[in-house]
């Protein structure tokens, strides 16, 4: 799906990771404006299906799709290519049910606790993906700075639970089953 010459850089991941702290920044700062502790509480399970969907379709489209042939075939077989999109939208979703209760026993803003584990979760997983040759096995990734490609792994996962914590608010404010946002 992409072109075979590109190259991911050191340079290119920083600067993608200060674009997804800024983003993160205003994102969360709205988020724990309009999601109190209540809401919070209010929309678990529309949190943990709106992950699966959304995980699922992330992993369907980037994953299973436009990086395939140049990131992810490097570590999964073949079989696996549309299998995984599913099996990840249910890990990532159980992950976020584990992450919405946490949030809601650590101190401070549940909303904010939320995405600050989404990114944990995402510099875990990277810290993973590159013991297992994330940087070394696809070309396009091969020299890029370790310590950048965790950073920018934990902005970017922190964008995608603003994004699902977002989806999944407005989701429960349709649905009309909760009267207070407070």
């Amino acid at each position: 799906m992409l072109p075979s010459d590109i190259k991911v850089t050191s340079e290119v991941l920083w600067k993608g990771a200060i674009i997804f702290a800024l983003i993160d920044t205003i994102f969360v700062s709205i988020l724990t404006r309009r999601i109190k502790p209540l809401r919070f509480r209010q929309i678990k399970w529309t949190l943990v299906i709106t992950m699966a969907a959304f995980f699922t379709l992330l992993w369907g489209v980037l994953g299973s799709y436009i990086f395939w042939d140049s990131v992810y075939h490097y570590f999964f077989p073949e079989w696996s290519r549309w299998f995984i999109p599913p099996l990840y939208g249910l890990l990532f979703s159980a992950a976020g049910l584990l992450f919405w209760w946490i949030a809601l026993k650590l101190p401070g803003n549940a909303a904010i606790n939320f995405c600050l584990l989404g990114g944990f979760w995402g510099m875990m997983t990277h810290l993973w993906a590159e013991y297992r040759g994330l940087l070394e096995k696809p070309p396009m990734l091969q020299g890029a700075s370790p310590v950048a490609a965790v950073v920018i792994a934990i902005f970017e996962f922190m964008f995608y639970w603003c994004v699902v914590l977002s989806i999944a608010s407005l989701l429960k404010r349709i649905e009309g089953s909760d009267i207070s946002v407070s």
